[in-house]
């Protein structure tokens, strides 16, 4: 092995092309740069295995509907109930039985370029999917709780093919057309919700990154419309936006 140099050995690991023969043949080689090499391979490798057996964890509800003779089952969860401004989105996704995505999981606990990411891979891979959309003058309107749930089934009745069952995170939904199951941290334990709410939260992000062209002071392309305390201080400043949730505190104490 040590005719060839730890940069060549750095890109045969990088292109995992070798065989399980020439990774124990490497082991004897003593140098600390390869066997440093060797070392982050093999947690790469572990932390791959992990990420494959929660993937795996995550399917657990949609296992048992494919058992049953299931095939269409949808994840629903939302993004933006909890913020001072902008809407509230909901998406619906309908994954194929062997998609594979390691690492899925809640979209709040993924960084942006991973979310990113996985977003494009799910919209370009999903047997279908909807997002629905409620805006802050009509959350203002009927209040959170039922707009959420008009965004949710506004996302549901977009999907075609339309869904066997459903499953959802936390929120109640009933839908005439198909099965529904509220999984309390559904975007932890299932794969379909955690994909819903990746779609969710990027389609909000990105429009509150629109509404902060238009509005700046309130730095919506950071706090995404959430209650920060330049927010507010904004909102005291200038006043509120068409943005806005006017029934929310403290923005209404400023109109």
């Amino acid at each position: 092995m040590k005719d060839l140099t730890i940069t060549q050995v750095k890109e045969i690991i990088k292109k995992e092309s070798f065989s399980e023969e020439w990774l124990d043949g490497l082991r004897n080689d003593s140098r600390k740069g390869v066997q440093r090499l060797i070392l982050e391979y093999e947690r790469k490798q572990e932390n791959l295995q992990k990420q494959k057996d929660l993937f795996e964890q995550m399917k657990t509800f949609e296992k048992e509907q494919y058992c049953k003779g299931v095939r269409l089952v949808a994840g629903i969860d939302e993004a933006g109930r909890g913020p001072l401004a902008g809407p509230v989105v909901a998406a619906a996704v309908i994954l194929e039985e062997s998609f594979f995505l390691p690492g899925l999981n809640d979209s709040k606990k993924l960084s942006y370029s991973i979310r990113e990411e996985f977003y494009r891979r799910i919209v370009a891979e999903a047997v279908t999917y909807g997002v629905g959309i409620v805006h802050s003058h009509e959350i203002d309107q009927m209040n959170i709780y039922r707009a959420a749930q008009k965004a949710m089934l506004s996302a549901v009745n977009q999907l075609d093919p339309v869904p066997e069952h459903i499953l959802i995170d936390a929120m109640p939904l009933e839908m005439a057309s198909a099965s529904t199951e509220s999984i309390i941290k559904g975007d932890q334990r299932s794969i379909s919700i955690a994909a819903a709410s990746i779609v969710a939260k990027v389609t909000r992000d990105r429009m509150m990154e629109e509404f902060h062209q238009e509005y700046p002071y309130y730095q919506f392309n950071k706090n995404m419309g959430y209650g920060t305390q330049t927010h507010i201080q904004a909102i005291k400043d200038y006043g509120v936006s068409p943005y806005h949730r006017r029934t929310f505190a403290p923005v209404k104490d400023y109109i």
